[in-house]
């Protein structure tokens, strides 16, 4: 529950305040929204531009329409003899326009929601594709965390910001035609129009400012908030919430962080709707000033009752539209402010950089893994968790890690199979720095368990094949692989064999126990055909007998390859050709088992406590 502890972050004076200018500025991301936006279909995208032009037409055609009908209406009432066949075609072309117009509306709305789904799936997996390339420390950082979350929160609602876009582009064509009628009827109603619009829009602005600012502030909180619902809700962590009685903890926690962010949240939202307020009535005063207007110009005889029912229906539909266009400004403004979020991530780069010209990996390795003068400190620490580590793996080699928790034996093997790379000196691979090898191809050669493996709520097979996932599809390999991990026994008694699904979050899935568990994960170490094969402790679950045969097997089904080993077990560790010893980072002894014994030292001294503890 480390993210608990965690103070949040200070923020900077910059993402406490947003500028006008910095929200135009904010409008350089709507190029790249729409390239993407383009990129998930440029069919509906089209589509939903064509329908959105021909809607902007509606308005002024109905209204045009209805004066028309209204004057006609009223000169029957004084000729009652005069034809009535235009009158009713009109009524016809406007219930045709009203049809035309709801068909549009409804046709957009469904664009919208399949270009939404769509676009939330590919923004998912460019999100995805994107975290794939990073590298592994930085996910450790909390500060890449809150942006990677800030990122996901994008994947979806974002294409509302394309139908708000669009929007604009609507109303602004639709304010032209309806604009015209008033400026030659009378320009000052454009100033009314004005004055009853801008301070809502400045209104709206100011507090979406402030609801972006409450949003990025929360970021690390919600994450914590997500982060005590899934402890307090989950198969996974269930056990330990009933033995230790942490629920009151858990549940007090949530409502202190729930109740902080609804607290927040509703003072700013009462400012909002008391100011929103206040300003509407500005508005509908703007209105009716100028429907007065229209109303004495009409008694006095300048305009027919057409003309006042269009113009004040312009009116109308000009204040709404264009009190649409500026709040709407603010929320498009507000919208790529949040996408800055998503393209702040997918501007984080990876610092293990590939070669230019990466060398191919050695088939076979020759002379094996050289350490020189390493050392290695995690993102955001002042303490090295290895320094001055100088050794060589051997080519064929068994060699085994000893050292207490925390000695930097997983930092080793992390560091060989290249998920970091040194802080201080060089890795060499028969003499040639490890950098220089082409990474997807060194990842292919080394097969790595770690103590800390995934349980997948997959299926049997699908939990094998991850261990190389191209062969997916190849049942004798991953059959093959559950041999020689000793997981066969254990699946020939499932249900539904290698097509069972495991764990308890899906239709009939079965839980394991942590050592059948570990058995499975074991098997994807032989799904790959690699050159070198770690194993990180990945039988701690199993009892002693267990281990000893798995090791037994690992040693067996390793005998050409170059092999790594972690174990507290030392029965265990006496089979590799050396052991390296560990503490605090450094090296302190590395030989064989009956060399290590013979010195008397720190290998010696833990080989005998836990003797003891068998005495």
């Amino acid at each position: 529950m480390s993210a608990m502890a965690n103070p949040r972050k200070k923020r900077t004076g910059k993402e406490e305040k947003l500028t006008f200018k910095e929200r135009l500025a904010a409008l350089r991301n709507l190029p790249a929204f729409f390239k993407m936006v383009w990129q998930t279909s440029p069919g509906l995208a089209i589509a939903n531009t064509v329908l959105r032009v021909a809607q902007s037409a509606m308005p002024l055609s109905l209204l045009y329409v209805g004066k028309l009908i209204i004057d006609q209406v009223v000169h029957l009432s004084k000729d009652t003899h005069h034809p009535s066949a235009w009158l009713w075609k009109l009524v016809a072309i406007e219930f045709g326009l009203a049809i035309l117009s709801d068909l549009l509306s409804r046709a957009i709305s469904l664009l919208d929601g399949l270009l939404g789904d769509l676009f939330a799936n590919h923004t998912s997996v460019k999100i995805m594709e994107h975290a794939a390339k990073l590298d592994l420390d930085q996910f450790e950082d909390a500060e890449f965390y809150d942006k990677l979350e800030r990122a996901r929160q994008q994947t979806s609602g974002r294409t509302v910001l394309l139908a708000q876009v669009l929007s604009q582009v609507q109303d602004i064509i639709t304010i032209v035609f309806l604009a015209a009628g008033l400026v030659v009827f009378n320009p000052w109603l454009i100033l009314l129009l004005l004055l009853a619009v801008i301070p809502a829009f400045l209104n709206e602005s100011h507090f979406n400012d402030l609801y972006y600012k409450l949003a990025w502030g929360q970021t690390s909180d919600r994450r914590e908030l997500d982060y005590i619902r899934y402890l307090g809700a989950s198969d996974e962590t269930a056990k330990e919430v009933k033995v230790f009685d942490l629920s009151n903890f858990l549940i007090n926690r949530f409502k202190a962080i729930s109740h902080k962010f609804y607290t927040d949240k509703k003072e700013l939202q009462i400012r909002d709707s008391i100011w929103g307020t206040l300003f509407a009535m500005i508005g509908a005063a703007g209105y009716y000033a100028a429907y007065v207007i229209i109303i004495i110009r009409t008694i006095s005889g300048q305009l027919s009752i057409g003309d006042l029912a269009f113009l004040a229906g312009s009116f109308r539909q000009l204040r709404t539209t264009f009190q649409g266009i500026l709040i709407r400004f603010s929320s498009v403004t507000q919208g790529a402010l949040y996408l800055r979020d998503l393209f702040e991530f997918f501007e984080i780069q990876p610092k293990m950089v590939p070669a230019l010209h990466p060398r191919a990996f050695p088939k076979p390795i020759l002379q094996g893994f050289t350490f020189e003068d390493v050392g290695f400190k995690y993102i955001n620490s002042d303490k090295w968790a290895i320094r001055h580590l100088s050794f060589t793996l051997h080519a064929g080699e068994k060699l085994a890690l000893v050292g207490e928790n925390g000695a930097g034996k997983t930092t080793l093997v992390k560091l060989l199979s290249r998920l970091y790379d040194p802080v201080e000196g060089r890795i060499l691979l028969d003499g040639v720095d490890l950098r220089e090898y082409d990474l997807q191809e060194l990842r292919t050669q080394v097969g790595v368990i770690f103590q800390d493996y995934q349980r997948y709520q997959m299926t049997v097979s699908q939990n094998i094949a991850v261990g190389n996932i191209n062969q997916s599809g190849n049942q004798p390999m991953i059959e093959d692989a559950a041999k020689q991990s000793l997981a066969y026994p254990l699946i020939e008694k499932m249900p539904m064999g290698y097509e069972q699904m495991l764990g308890k979050r899906f239709n009939q899935g079965i839980e394991l126990s942590g050592g059948e568990w570990q058995k499975i994960a074991l098997a994807r170490a032989y799904m790959k055909d690699a050159q070198l094969l770690i194993l990180d402790e990945p039988t701690s679950a199993l009892d002693a007998r267990a281990e000893y045969n798995v090791f037994l097997r690992f040693a067996d089904l390793t005998r050409d390859r170059t092999a790594v080993l972690i174990s507290h077990r030392f029965s265990t560790v006496r089979m590799a050709n050396r052991i390296l010893v560990l503490e605090r980072g450094t090296l302190v002894e590395i030989g064989s088992h009956e060399e290590l014994l013979a010195r008397k030292g720190r290998y010696a001294e833990l080989f005998e406590l836990q003797a003891a503890g068998y005495k």
